[in-house]
């Protein structure tokens, strides 16, 4: 008889992530660094600099962005797309990040769960999971999966 303890783990984990239960960091100075490079991003984006906002992605061919069913590979395609769709400042409004929840699942890897915010004429939000790795000193998104919903 196979286990149900990871799939109820990942259950619960998602019941309370989704409730807002959790709001924090896990992963000590890590989770500390991992919090600063999100807030550098949303300051960079909220200067309208993407290209700088772009800084906390692998600069690789194997970066993978996942959004509205669709699934970018490569950092330049990705910013391709970002650029296609937030084409000017007004687009881009003021981003917030909020109900961070950083797990460092190893001394490299970490896993960021948190809920993302655009305040403009259309104000638009949603969830968002990064899996991001360690590259030297440095953390850089591997992976995000981005998806609109309620604010």
């Amino acid at each position: 008889m196979r286990s149900t303890l990871p799939l109820r783990f990942v259950l619960v984990c998602g019941l309370a992530f989704s409730a807002g239960c959790l709001n924090g960091s896990i992963g000590g100075s890590e989770g500390t660094r991992i919090r600063n490079m999100l807030d550098e991003q949303a300051k960079d984006w909220n200067a309208g600099d993407i290209e700088a906002f772009m800084q906390a992605y692998w600069k690789s061919p194997r970066l993978t962005f996942s959004s509205g069913g669709e699934v970018t590979r490569g950092w330049g395609k990705t910013l391709a797309n970002y650029k296609k769709r937030y084409p000017t400042r007004e687009d881009m409004g003021h981003l917030k990040f909020s109900h961070l929840y950083i797990d460092e699942l190893s001394e490299d890897t970490a896993l960021v769960l948190g809920r993302w915010y655009l305040r403009r004429d259309e104000p638009v939000g949603g969830a968002f999971t990064l899996v991001l790795r360690k590259f030297g000193d440095d953390w850089r998104i591997i992976h995000d999966h981005t998806s609109r919903g309620k604010r």
